[in-house]
């Protein structure tokens, strides 16, 4: 008989995002007696915000690229996604009745668009296999209690498990109960964790000036590149015309670190957008090392001597008009004068005025947009945590922890980041999955490798 605010169990899982939901699924499903304590009032939440609320599932991506997206750590992923990857978690959402679209990029969506219906899939499959869901209640620890089962404790509650799965998530959207939790626990277990870090997050530039009066300007088609060192000592010829970074083969060379093409946004304290959160990463950890610009190059279609008589041109055939006239054929509006502001001119300066050393400045600042980076946005705004629990530390063939047994992790409390585009819930289903799957057989006493 079970004492009062004590309950036994073979599987606990600790979390009840992407992962957890899985993995408690899962070892139910492999029949196992399954309690998962979620934090907040209610499970998904993180699921329910991602994809801007339309949940990006993952990307139809072939597998070396997929792979390639996790940077480094990827090679960790081999074991969960050799038996649990794109095909069988179609079939699975398929399964319960949630069918899928593939849009620009490889990015895979529930064809109702609705983040909801994901939720919805998960609540079906843990009561269809009996999971008991504990809400509202935050783990305060984990402890071994014996030499076969773990202890786990809430406020108010104790519970007894053969086996306890990890799957708190990061440190990031702190409103949907991912507060770096797990880190602590983990620590407390003796595990190492790696330092977490915002990733796809925005960045603050020392400009501030300038990106206030740039304010929600978005860009297309244009090339920002990260660099080490001050924005003013970059030579900008050594900005790129291709991309570096995740997915792609070839490394920069110093002291460009990445490059992308594609759309970015002016935000009231620095930049944003797609590009740029992509390569926020690698700038917060070469922040810490020594200062990081980025430029953007605004005319990347044109080269440097291109776009100079291109302009000159213009202005030759246009001189009676002011040269802010002009650039409205090069630049969103709001981007003009102060651009023409770096390059030292007046906008209402008629264009037969600019002279060849005004015409050099305005295609410099056309060619190199540059600004300093002070600082990520903080971990709490950003869309993924990078850092986590050493993978080292654990069994990527079981998700198992090779210091305490019966201990498995799965999903963002992990070292694992991966660029946008459905990759991160991808990475959180395929651990989860396997999680699950190897707790389930711990508890029965069975291989799961």
């Amino acid at each position: 008989m079970q004492k009062k605010g004590q309950t036994d169990t073979e599987v606990l899982v600790i979390g009840g995002g992407a992962s957890g939901l899985m993995a408690a699924g899962r070892a139910a499903e492999e029949g196992a007696r399954v309690v998962l304590l979620e934090k907040t009032d209610a499970p998904g939440k993180k699921i329910l915000v991602s994809g801007k609320m339309r949940c990006n599932l993952t990307n139809a991506a072939d597998l070396p690229l997929f792979m390639a997206m996790y940077g480094p750590n990827g090679r960790f992923l081999h074991g969960a996604f050799s038996r649990f990857f794109r095909p069988e978690l179609l079939a699975f959402f398929e399964r319960y009745g949630l069918s899928t679209k593939t849009e620009r990029g490889g990015r895979i969506f529930p064809v109702s668009d609705a983040a909801g219906d994901v939720v919805r899939v998960f609540e079906r499959y843990l009561a269809d296999h009996r999971v008991r869901t504990v809400l509202s209640a935050p783990v305060r620890s984990v402890a071994p209690a014996g030499p076969d089962r773990l202890e786990v404790r809430t406020a108010n509650d104790r519970y007894f498990a053969a086996s306890v799965i990890l799957a708190a998530g990061g440190a990031s959207w702190p409103a949907t109960g991912s507060t770096g939790d797990g880190y602590t626990l983990a620590a407390a277990l003796g595990h190492a964790i790696v330092k977490p870090r915002p990733a796809l997050v925005p960045l603050i530039v020392r400009e501030a000036a300038l990106v206030r009066s740039l304010q929600d300007v978005s860009l297309r088609n244009v090339r920002a590149s990260v660099f080490r060192g001050e924005a003013a000592a970059v030579d900008a010829s050594a900005i790129p015309a291709r991309d570096y970074g995740r997915g792609e083969n070839k490394t920069p060379r110093p002291p460009l670190i990445e490059s992308r093409f594609g759309e970015m946004l002016f935000t009231h304290f620095g930049l944003g957008g797609p590009i740029i959160l992509l390569m926020s990463l690698a700038a917060v950890d070469a922040l810490e090392e020594g200062p990081v610009s980025v430029l953007i190059d605004l005319k990347p279609a044109l080269t440097k001597d291109r776009l100079r008589r291109r302009l000159q041109e213009d202005l030759h055939r246009f001189g009676k008009r002011r040269i802010a006239l002009i650039l409205k054929d090069y630049l969103p509006g709001k981007v003009i004068e102060p651009l023409l502001g770096l390059a030292g001119l007046n906008a209402s300066l008629p264009a037969h005025q600019v002279d060849a050393g005004g015409r050099d400045r305005i295609v410099d600042t056309l060619k190199a947009l540059r600004f300093n980076i002070r600082a990520p946005l903080p971990l709490s705004r950003a869309i993924v945590t990078a850092g986590g629990v050493a993978l080292a530390e654990v069994d990527p063939r079981t998700m198992a922890s090779r210091k305490i047994p019966g201990l498995y992790f799965c999903g963002e409390v992990l070292d694992i980041d991966a660029d946008t585009g459905g990759y991160n819930l991808q990475a959180a289903f395929s651990t989860g999955y396997v999680a699950g799957e190897c707790a389930a057989a711990f508890v029965r006493g069975r291989k799961c490798a």
